[in-house]
């Protein structure tokens, strides 16, 4: 018997643009945008799971992490390998949170830290 109450439907991230935070995170995932968005809202149309979305936040403020100690929530998203990917993501926009070096062969870290154009914190992992 299922007891769920409801499902996931979209993660939604708050944003000055939604059309410009959604083109960085459909290069980044490959996901397309989906067709019907306003000025306000945009989502990407999901391959796997929930949709992520964007919606414009007339007072936007981008997390402090870590220096606040809080990064309000924060995407992990999954890749092969850490030397391209960190290239590839840098030149989408994103800044290197934690390690702020490119990434070395010897590196055993699993994850590492960026901030997406307007600064919410994101992953790429190798897990």
């Amino acid at each position: 018997m299922n007891t769920a109450i409801a499902k996931v439907g979209a993660v939604v991230l708050d944003c000055p643009d939604p059309l410009a935070l959604a083109q960085f995170y459909s290069a980044l995932t490959g996901q397309p945008i989906e067709s019907g968005g306003t000025d306000d809202w945009r989502s990407l149309s999901p391959m796997v799971g929930p949709a992520i979305a964007f919606q414009r936040a007339g007072t936007y403020k981008a997390p402090d992490w870590p220096h606040d100690g809080s990064q309000q929530l924060h995407l992990d998203l999954i890749v092969d390998e850490f030397a391209e990917s960190h290239t590839r993501v840098i030149a989408l926009g994103a800044t290197p949170l934690d390690p702020t070096g490119p990434p070395h062969p010897t590196d055993t870290r699993t994850f590492r830290v960026y901030a997406d154009p307007v600064g919410h914190p994101f992953c790429l992992c190798m897990c």
